[in-house]
């Protein structure tokens, strides 16, 4: 080895290896690492890391490849099985392997290989063992000098084994004897601002090398002479690396990069044979290796994938300012919160470098570090608010850096046909979340929709469907974007399914209905498969549906089934799928809960009356919606709008027996109204006929005793609402439901199922004063000793109402709203809360809307009996 001078500390002695103990994820220890490698120059370098890898290194090179990645490796025959290294551009393990790349000296990892580490965390895992660190790179973190995952440390979740508290952060440790409450800060200070003359660059490896072997004799004493398992065979298997490297390049020709931590070990002489018993014996399982991108956030992060590290965005900072760190970071606080319209002038960067230096100087610390650039932030430019603050955290400390890897990584076929189409659809994956808003009539958004459904339905969820601001159509819809490390995971499962997107998502589709436990699971992958645009599943999806739908007799399931079926209907209209044999499953679908409705809600109790509710308004809007979709323009004759043949007319038959013997007022079954008719006078066919057999369905539940009040309360609301009661025969209805003879507990069941819930039923008092009369007189003739039992019923009622409307209740309650508990509406006498329309008051408002309209205020009314009715003709232009 060449550029090393004699003495101590100043490179190893001849014959060893250069041993230099890192700080994962530090931006000084990669500056040192630099920094001696450059002074060695080594003719090999060896880093922590899975060897399996080997041939991925020359990846790093490539000028595609952007930091943060990570090296991902998975059990060829259980993708789900993975493992993650981390590296940022600030990594020390990163740099060397550049390093390495630009000076043409091979490089290769040493650690222990992925087939043990995942072999022996399954194995673990069926042991039920949790003691002891986790390999590199598992769901949690193994690291020597800092929290995280595959080059980071343990979290305190991790059931720390034999040593754990001075082995799972040793520089932790030994910034916390110095005082310090951040382990990178100390070794900024002590490391790298405090040395004098001419810096040796292997003296800083030197002194960690002789602090870790006292911590690692102090922990070996704490925790009786063992050590842990794994730990062991890692250590041991570096060795053997580095016995033949040295044997390949010469004895001083080797660099090692590795956690500090294991330094002391590999510095030990151990003989061949232990180290390979040892080794002997090891769980194997296939596995593959790539590189993914990663991201600064899941760097932040000390469980799951993360690395441990806090302040990954303010590392990224200082290991690529060129100088004046504070001043080039403060000055990008002050260019975000501008951003962000906050009033932030050069005045106040000045002053908060002034106070960062100052803080600095009173802590003793040569340099500014992040705890005081973030002292300074939020006194002058935050103006002592946390709010911003925080802003400044998650976009600057930790930000929203995605890396990027080459197209000629290795991945499997799945991954490489999602990147295609994400090429293709100019659908970049990206870090930080962002709002996609796609009009499904455009094929481009159309074709972006199928895609994020059909990863939906492979548990890739790259995006989450929203509802649209400003729309209620089915042509557009809105998803919130955020690409995640885990999904190059979850991509790598999906792959046993097929080799393309549509192909892997038709099978899991298949799958998926096969082993549904339920109807309402079959009828929403039904809806999901329309959505993904998958014609080849939908055949095994209907089959599944149909069988499902025949055997279950729970009205409960069939009502909750419908709704899905029905909005898979208007989605296959505007993505033009032939959605034919979907209609006549959801018309049977419905008759089946026509007939089984009524027989099903008797003698329910609070909770199951309540979930049958829930059922009744569902249908009622499925119903809705299936009539307007048979309706729709190009779908009139569509015969699968008809639930035809035997099946179809045996329970159109029992349906009606149900009708006539329920005494719910309505047409007999076999009878044809004239809304079910067309202008030649025929019966009419398609999904017309629905809505009004389901309205002698709610007929036969509002009259019916045996029928929870609930129940019965809505079943009135919902004809209300449809036009089928007129106000004096709901009115009568509410009048016997809040009888003194009905327990004060069915009756304020009614009251929440006809007023209950965002159904609009304040409004509906509002504006009908008789049933708002009804209410108040009722509710004060509940005796006293009943009160209480109904007050929860009645909270929950009418808390569910919009402040302004439970305000206007309120006002004309106090007021007195007509006569009250039935009989003629009279005046009130209060102006604005007449029966009729006072038409002094309305003539009143016509300036303010000629102005509105820019038709200026008009000439003033002539004086008469009506004053208000010239400007009325005036301004509906009749007369002129």
């Amino acid at each position: 080895m060449t550029g090393v001078a004699a003495g101590v500390g100043q490179g190893p002695e001849a014959g060893r290896p250069l041993l230099l103990g890192v700080r994962h994820h530090g931006p000084g220890s990669a500056r040192a690492v630099r920094a001696a490698l450059d002074a060695a120059r080594p003719r090999t370098v060896l880093v922590e890391g899975p060897p399996e890898a080997d041939a991925l290194i020359p990846l790093a090179a490539d000028e595609d490849m952007r930091p943060p990645v990570a090296l991902l490796a998975h059990a060829v025959d259980e993708p789900g099985r993975s493992a993650f290294w981390p590296l940022a551009e600030f990594s020390p393990e990163w740099v060397a392997l550049r390093w390495a790349l630009e000076h043409g000296v091979p490089a290769r990892f040493i650690d222990l290989p992925a087939t043990h580490t995942l072999a022996w965390e399954k194995e673990g895992q069926k042991e039920g063992l949790t003691e002891g660190p986790r390999p590199e790179g598992q769901n949690k973190g193994e690291g020597e000098s800092g929290n995280g995952n595959g080059n980071g440390g343990t979290s305190e979740e991790d059931a720390p084994g034999v040593g754990e508290g001075v082995r799972g952060d040793p520089l932790g440790r030994l910034a916390a004897v110095a005082g310090y409450d951040d382990p990178e800060r100390w070794w900024e200070d002590v490391v790298e601002h405090r040395s004098t003359g001419a810096k040796d660059p292997f003296a800083p490896f030197a002194a960690i090398e002789e602090a870790m072997g006292a911590l690692r004799e102090a922990g070996a004493t704490e925790a009786g002479g063992n050590g842990d398992d794994r730990e062991l065979a890692r250590e041991a298997y570096m060795r053997i690396q580095v016995r033949s490297a040295q044997r390949e390049f010469g004895s001083d020709g080797v660099a090692v990069v590795c956690g500090a931590w294991h330094v002391p070990a590999l510095r030990r002489k151990v003989a061949v044979a232990a180290d390979r018993a040892l080794l002997k014996g090891l769980p194997k399982v296939r596995a593959d290796l790539t590189w993914v991108p990663w991201t600064h956030r899941r760097l932040a992060r000390a469980g799951g994938y993360g690395a441990g590290i806090d302040s990954p965005g303010w590392y990224s900072h200082l290991f690529g300012a060129p100088d004046r760190p504070v001043e080039r970071w403060l000055t990008k606080v002050a260019v975000l919160l501008r951003a962000e319209d906050r009033i932030v002038s050069s005045a106040h960067v000045i002053e908060a470098v002034r106070l960062a230096e100052t803080l600095a100087a009173l802590r003793g610390r040569p340099l500014p570090g992040l705890s005081e650039t973030t002292d300074a932030v939020r006194a002058v430019l935050c103006e002592g608010s946390d709010v911003p603050l925080a802003l400044v955290r998650d976009r600057l400390v930790v930000g929203d850096v995605l890396g990027e890897v080459p197209a000629g990584a290795p991945a499997v076929p799945l991954q490489r046909d999602l990147d295609r189409l994400q090429r293709r659809l100019r659908l970049k994956p990206e870090a930080d979340e962002r709002e996609l808003v796609l009009d499904l009539r455009k094929e481009n958004d159309a074709e972006r929709s199928r895609l994020l459904h059909r990863l939906r339905l492979l548990r890739i969820e790259w995006g989450d469907p929203t509802a649209s601001p400003g729309s209620t159509g089915t042509f557009r819809e809105t998803w919130r974007l955020r690409w995640e490390p885990e999904l190059s995971v979850r991509t790598a499962e999906a792959g046993v399914w097929g080799t393309t997107v549509l192909a892997a998502a038709t099978a899991k589709a298949e799958a998926d209905a096969v082993a549904a436990p339920g109807l309402a699971e079959v009828t929403g992958l039904a809806e999901r498969c329309l959505l993904a645009g998958l014609p080849d599943a939908l055949p095994t999806v209907m089959r599944v549906l149909a069988d499902r739908a025949a055997l279950d007799t729970d009205v409960g399931h069939l009502a909750q089934a419908l709704p899905a079926l029905v909005r898979s209907l208007r989605y296959g209209d505007v993505r033009g799928t032939d959605t034919g044999a979907l209609a006549e499953v959801a018309a049977g679908l419905a008759e089946r809960v026509f007939v089984g409705l009524p027989p099903a809600c008797a003698s329910l109790d609070a909770d199951a009356a309540d979930e049958m509710r829930r059922h009744v308004d569902a249908v009622h809007g499925a119903v809705g919606m299936l009539e307007e979709t048979a309706t729709a323009p190009g779908r009139a004759g569509a015969p699968a709008g008809t639930a035809s043949g035997p099946a179809a007319g045996a329970a159109g038959g029992r349906f009606g027996a149900v009708e006539t013997g329920g005494g719910g007022g309505g047409e007999p079954a076999g009878a044809s109204t004239a809304d079910d008719r067309d202008l030649g006078g025929e019966p009419r066919t398609g999904h017309g006929g629905l809505r009004e057999r389901w309205r002698n369905v709610l007929r036969v539940l509002s009259g019916r005793d045996t029928v929870p009040g609930v129940i019965r309360g809505r079943a009135v609301r919902l004809l209300l609402d449809e036009g089928e009661l007129d106000q004096d025969e709901a009115a009568r209805l509410m009048g016997l439901a809040l009888s003194p003879g009905t327990p004060p507990s069915d009756a304020a069941a009614w009251i929440e199922g006809f007023v209950g819930g965002g159904s609009g039923g304040g409004l509906l008092l509002m504006h009908d004063e008789r049933l708002l009369g009804l209410l108040d007189g009722w509710l004060t003739a509940v005796p006293a000793d009943a009160f209480t039992d109904v007050l929860p019923l009645l909270r929950r009622t009418f808390s569910a109402y919009e402040p302004g409307v439970r305000r206007t209740l309120g006002e004309l309650v106090r007021r007195g709203p007509g006569k009250r508990a039935g009989g003629p509406v009279t005046d009130s006498g209060t102006p604005g809360f007449a029966a009729a329309l006072d038409e002094v008051r309305a003539d009143a408002v016509l300036p303010v809307v000629r102005l509105l309209l820019g038709l200026g205020l008009g000439p003033e009314p002539e004086p008469g009996p009506d004053p208000g009715m010239a400007d009325d003709n005036e301004f509906a232009g009749v007369g002129t």
